[in-house]
């Protein structure tokens, strides 16, 4: 009996160890993968990483299914399914959309559900730092979002630029669209504890809301110009993303054709090698100043 009962207790034990010691290569693996960057961010191979970033995915909802107050994947999977959606599937729909129209608006439609996903695990790890977190920032912002730290901004901007995303993609979705004052509050925090976060991506985010409403609905094209060249300060003008983004926005709004080719030409001579880190951005921001240069007669009376 005396042995029966020490075998009982050490199988017990393995399997508690067990249990243990999966949590804490969960953990590890989220922590590292909330990180971000690392070898995606630096391949030369877009379509590379495209492919296998689908695989990356769904990893990580397998390993949130197993922690699923894990922060870090939360982050991960936040910021993911943003890029994802951006990077492979809208961007890609732009570029087809001319001569593939029928797989253009596939891969829109699916780029929407990537943003809506991507919005719902930003929640999930926001709801960690304050209950309820999204009807508590309808009700009561401040209360929402005063107990935000550095810590929280990536999560803030990833939610955020995830929502806009999905509204500007499919202006229809009333649900998304009412709450843009909510995306802007969550920037508006995010700015006032790391303004300078992703060397410039909150001022990227800021190029594109500002310079794109007109100035009735509290758009700004100075304010813009600030934030484009903050953008390219943060990053010590190692990110082409600020060149082509205020191209896109504010040069065609301006109808201003020099600036939009100097400032393309410029992105598309950037030698992606000198800023490693940056490179599979760069390659993706390079790849879509080529084709808004192939767009300057449908951009510009």
């Amino acid at each position: 009996m005396g042995v029966r009962v020490k075998t009982l207790g050490l199988a017990v034990g393995l399997l508690l160890l067990s249990g243990c010691v999966k949590s804490m290569a969960v953990n590890a693996l989220g922590n590292a993968l909330s990180k971000g960057g690392g070898t995606y961010a630096q391949d030369d191979d877009p379509e590379l990483v495209r492919d296998a970033t689908a695989f990356g995915l769904k990893t990580i909802e397998s390993l949130l299914d197993a922690e699923p107050e894990h922060a870090g994947l939360l982050l991960a999977a936040t910021r993911g399914f943003t890029q994802y959606g951006y990077a492979f599937l809208q961007a890609e729909a732009d570029y087809i959309e001319e001569h593939d129209y029928a797989r253009s608006k596939v891969l829109r439609q699916r780029a929407v559900r990537m943003y809506r996903r991507a919005r719902g695990y930003g929640l999930r790890g926001l709801n960690l730092v304050v209950e309820d977190f999204e009807n508590t920032l309808i009700t009561d912002r401040e209360k929402a979002l005063e107990p935000m730290t550095v810590e929280h901004v990536g999560l803030m901007y990833w939610t955020a630029a995830a929502w806009a995303a999905a509204v500007g993609l499919d202006k229809g979705q009333a649900d998304l669209a009412a709450d843009m004052g909510l995306v802007e509050a969550l920037i508006k925090r995010a700015r006032v504890l790391e303004i300078d976060y992703g060397e410039g991506a909150l001022h990227d985010f800021m190029v594109a809301w500002d310079g794109g409403r007109p100035a009735s609905a509290g758009g700004s094209v100075e304010r813009a110009k600030t934030h484009f060249e903050r953008a390219k300060a943060a990053s010590k003008n190692q990110r082409v993303a600020p060149l082509v983004g205020y191209a896109e926005t504010i040069c065609v709004k301006k109808q201003d054709l020099a600036q939009f080719e100097a400032l393309l030409r410029k992105a598309i001579a950037f030698d992606v090698d000198s800023a490693p880190r940056h490179r599979l951005a760069n390659l993706i921001a390079q790849k879509r100043a080529r084709w808004l240069l192939t767009q300057k007669e449908d951009l510009f009376l």
